[in-house]
């Protein structure tokens, strides 16, 4: 399976584009069962949920097939491939398992971040931009409606974000977040087997959820088999990753 000419555009024009239905619903209930199996059985260390929540939840089954089946036995892999180039990506061994619980508060969205910044619980050293080539999400459960832990997206910031790291360096994000105008944030609905395949550069973070629901998802980081060489000279020609988006980026005269 491979993206759609009309997909690649809104890959580039967004920076980001959701792919309904693309996991089975085995998989996606084999992932299900492995976390609350999890949570039944190991529970969590209450002094340990920062750290949970910045890095993963049921940590011990990150590498399990049934995380992995998600992106091997689905068409995951193969959309991705024709994204970045077929033999293109390193293997990926393990998932963020990404859970949003019920919160009390008002409706929140929470501040837009690249990954790979430093910060004191999610085990990046203090001095590295930890960058890579796209994020791929798998939703687990429906989210149907705004406010329910939603992934939140800043639309087009990955262009934004090319232009200010050509500017300013892209080391300069090792002094905190550019701090230039965004456009309007977008909370993204799904059901569960969707997925979201998402340009690094692109600012995100997650809303609030203020429904009865945990919102369950796994989020896969995927690294071009060149990126160490390449990790700073992606940030400033974000199409440098993307072999399989030539054609697209030819021709809106990149």
């Amino acid at each position: 399976m491979e993206l759609t000419n009309q997909q690649k555009q809104e890959f580039f024009e967004q920076g980001f584009v959701k792919l309904p239905g693309i996991v089975p619903t085995p998989l996606v209930h084999d992932a299900l069962r492995a976390i609350n199996i999890s949570l039944g059985s190991k529970g969590m260390d209450p002094a340990q949920l920062p750290t949970l929540r910045s890095r993963s939840y049921c940590p011990e089954i990150q590498d399990s097939e049934a995380i992995t089946n998600l992106l091997y036995a689905s068409q995951l892999w193969s959309v991705a491939e024709s994204a970045i180039g077929q033999g293109n990506i390193k293997p990926v061994r393990s998932g963020q398992i990404a859970l949003r619980f019920p919160q009390e508060g008002p409706e929140r969205i929470g501040n837009p971040h690249l990954d790979g910044m430093h910060s004191p619980l999610n085990g990046v050293k203090e001095g590295v931009i930890g960058n890579f080539t796209a994020l791929l999400g798998v939703f687990l459960s429906d989210i149907p409606h705004p406010f329910m832990g939603n992934f939140t997206v800043w639309p087009g910031t990955h262009r934004l974000y090319e232009q200010y790291f050509r500017e300013h360096t892209p080391q300069s994000l090792l002094q905190g977040m550019p701090d230039t105008p965004l456009p309007e944030p977008q909370q993204v609905t799904a059901s569960a087997g969707d997925a979201a395949l998402v340009h690094y550069q692109l600012a995100h973070t997650i809303a609030g959820n203020t429904s009865p629901f945990i919102r369950y998802g796994i989020f896969f980081r995927l690294s071009h088999i060149e990126h160490d060489a390449l990790h700073w000279e992606c940030m400033t020609d974000i199409w440098r990753e993307w072999l399989g988006m030539r054609d697209v980026v030819s021709a809106a005269g990149r």
